[in-house]
């Protein structure tokens, strides 16, 4: 099977004369399973329709939109892989100098705001023609949210770029019923019964019985408000009790109906089993190809979803907390299908997902009730109901390591270490240790403060250090030199100058010197971004603490890297801030040694403090005095 076509050209040597439906991405055209426009426009194909792809169109004329001619039912436009502010700009809000999806690397070949300026273009160039959206910024920018670059709160993506219907969460379901029912005559405005998608519709036409979040208007003004949405929004994000929902935009009603089902093992057997090239088109051999390809071309996706979510992270929102996974026979048929590419060198990058260790339910009580509404399976403790089994995760890596030509298979994906340390059995452990890690094994403690890690909804830091202690003693047993990096975060709602200090103590004892330390990023749709914005945890209506200027971000960032000369002032200045300027000195206990411009401080207040103490006496001294002299007087 052929790429999709890009060009005329390819449609003429493809024997199309008009295509059904046009995939815009933001992405350059990489047609392999870790890209979401490859997965939704294979679906289509497999459907029986033609679609054609135009990625990363120059956006301003409508030139590049009109490439591949009218479609015959409609466009369907997504950002790429990831949010296009995200793709544009650091936690700092300063520019990106590559972008991992673009050919060759180059930032800038997109818009800010993808989907929204894409959109528009084709009302330009097509009018009214049908338009579906979705993707990662579709989906997390579904409601009124908040937006950190703009440090607004910004109506539905829906209202804003003039769309049709939105597909929200992993689109295979919506986009088959879509397409399947363009295809049959209906009308765009009359799909308002898809599972998996929202729609704007008049005030007076909205649904009954649906849940009513807060409008843009209340959340703009009041941010209690917005944490009531948001809670609302978390709440009901559940394929068995999940409701519809409601939000009054700027002029229209934003209607949410219930999320999709979940595919079925059989369902995402066939979506990985599409004729996929599994490369970028050949038009970005010229600029060395599109670097995202490099992490996954030797990949698998076994899984989707996370039960762990965390706070700070689009997962729960966007793919759900239920897990849905590949059977061993799909997955034991891409190894394979990876040794005859011609790259291959014997290595699988990685067989994970979202959380590489979960290919169950976290209890079987979901299936049928559905995942505990306001509750997390693993923090701030495990749940009593948690079901720990990794028997089926360990049998298919041992198969995997079984195929012929496969030398080595690693695991990158995130290992969640909670859920891990709570299996009676040490197998998979002894197993991943000596099997599948390459030197060092990443995990996200993210902090050691209970007051942050409640906020982060991740679990205490008694956790780690167990399945820390285990981790080195069996690395030991089996005689490697292995190490666990853990990826932290600094700035998280919750987190003062106090909790950053504890996190670099912490970090002192454990010897542990991270090279990276992450910002918290305010990415839309997030209940971390909530707080960010709020100052309120949705879940408890508290005051949550958020740092928001660059200096405290500075210094907590700085903190984590207490051992780098060059952060050296900075710590001082935040030790002094903290009141912790017994960690400024030479003992083994301090953070930081004291620099020229502590010292003269030090001096100058000593010399103030004798030359107050000074004052001091000679004060006495004419008090002194003068009560003699009236003692002569008398």
């Amino acid at each position: 099977m052929p790429f999709l076509p890009i060009s005329k050209q390819e449609m003429l040597e493809q024997g199309i004369d008009q295509l059904d439906f046009i995939c815009v991405t933001g992405d350059s055209y990489v047609d392999h399973p870790s890209f979401g426009i490859a997965i939704i426009s294979r679906v289509i194909e497999s459907l029986g329709y033609t679609v054609g792809i135009i990625a990363q169109p120059d956006w301003h004329s409508t030139r590049d939109f009109m490439r591949l001619g009218r479609p015959r039912y409609g466009f369907m436009v997504t950002s790429g892989n990831i949010d296009s502010m995200v793709a544009h700009y650091t936690s700092a809000k300063k520019k990106r100098s590559d972008d991992a999806y673009t050919a060759g690397g180059m930032a800038g070949k997109r818009p800010d705001r993808a989907v929204t300026v894409y959109c528009k273009k084709i009302r330009e160039a097509f009018g009214d023609i049908t338009i579906g959206i979705g993707g990662l910024e579709a989906s997390l920018r579904r409601f009124a949210h908040y937006d950190y670059w703009d440090d607004t709160v910004r109506p539905s993506i829906l209202e804003e770029s003039g769309a049709d219907i939105l597909m929200y969460g992993m689109g295979e379901h919506q986009i088959a019923e879509i397409c399947t029912r363009l295809a049959g005559g209906e009308d765009v405005k009359s799909l308002t019964d898809i599972r998996g998608t929202a729609y704007l519709c008049k005030p007076e036409d909205t649904p009954y019985g649906a849940v009513e979040c807060p409008s843009l208007k209340l959340c703009r003004e009041d941010k209690k408000s917005y944490a009531k949405a948001c809670r609302q929004q978390y709440d009901w994000q559940d394929e068995i009790y999940g409701r519809t929902i409601i939000q009054r935009q700027e002029s229209h009603m934003l209607v949410q109906l219930p999320p999709s089902p979940v595919l079925t093992t059989e369902e995402l057997d066939k979506v990985y089993a599409l004729p996929y090239m599994r490369t970028y088109h050949p038009i970005y051999e010229k600029e060395g190809g599109v670097p995202g390809i490099k992490e996954v071309e030797f990949s698998i996706t076994h899984n989707r979803g996370c039960f762990g979510n965390c706070n700070f992270c689009s997962i729960a929102l966007h793919q759900g907390r239920k897990i849905a996974v590949r059977s061993e026979e799909s997955i034991l048929a891409e190894a394979k299908l990876l040794t005859t590419l011609p790259n291959f060198k014997g290595y699988i990058h990685d067989v994970g997902g979202p959380t590489a260790n979960f290919r169950a339910p976290s209890c079987h009580k979901q299936l049928e009730l559905g995942l505990c509404k306001g509750k997390k399976c693993l923090a701030p403790e495990p749940c009593k109901a948690l079901e720990v089994d990794h028997k089926e995760y360990l049998n298919l890596l041992r198969k995997i390591r079984a195929v012929p030509k496969v030398k080595k298979v690693f695991i990158r994906s995130g290992i969640r270490y909670d859920y891990l340390i709570e299996d009676k059995n040490d197998e998979f452990m002894r197993e991943l240790i000596e099997h599948h890690v390459s030197g060092q094994l990443k995990v996200a403690p993210e902090h050691c403060s209970a007051v942050v890690l409640d906020k982060m909804g991740k679990p205490h830091i008694e956790a780690y250090k167990k399945f820390q202690d285990k981790f080195y003693k069996i690395t030991g047993q089996i005689g490697k030199e292995q190490y666990l990096v853990p990826y932290l975060m600094s700035s998280h709602p919750g987190s003062t100058l106090k909790e950053a200090v504890e996190l670099a103590l912490f970090l002192k004892s454990l010897k542990i010197r991270p090279e990276q330390v992450q910002d918290f990023y305010p990415t839309p749709g997030t209940i971390s971004t909530c707080m960010f914005y709020t100052g309120l945890d949705p879940y408890t209506m508290e005051e949550v603490y958020v740092p928001r200027t660059a200096e405290e971000k500075a210094m907590q960032r700085a903190l984590l890297q207490y051992f780098r000369p060059d952060n050296q002032r900075r710590v001082i200045e935040a030790l002094q801030k903290a009141h912790r300027t017994d960690l400024i000195g030479n003992g083994k206990e301090c953070l930081v040694k004291p620099d020229g411009k502590y010292l003269a401080e030090q001096r100058e207040r000593e010399k103030n403090k004798q030359s107050q103490k000074g004052g001091n006496r000679h004060t006495k001294n004419n008090i002194n005095n003068r009560k003699n002299a009236k003692k002569r007087g008398r």
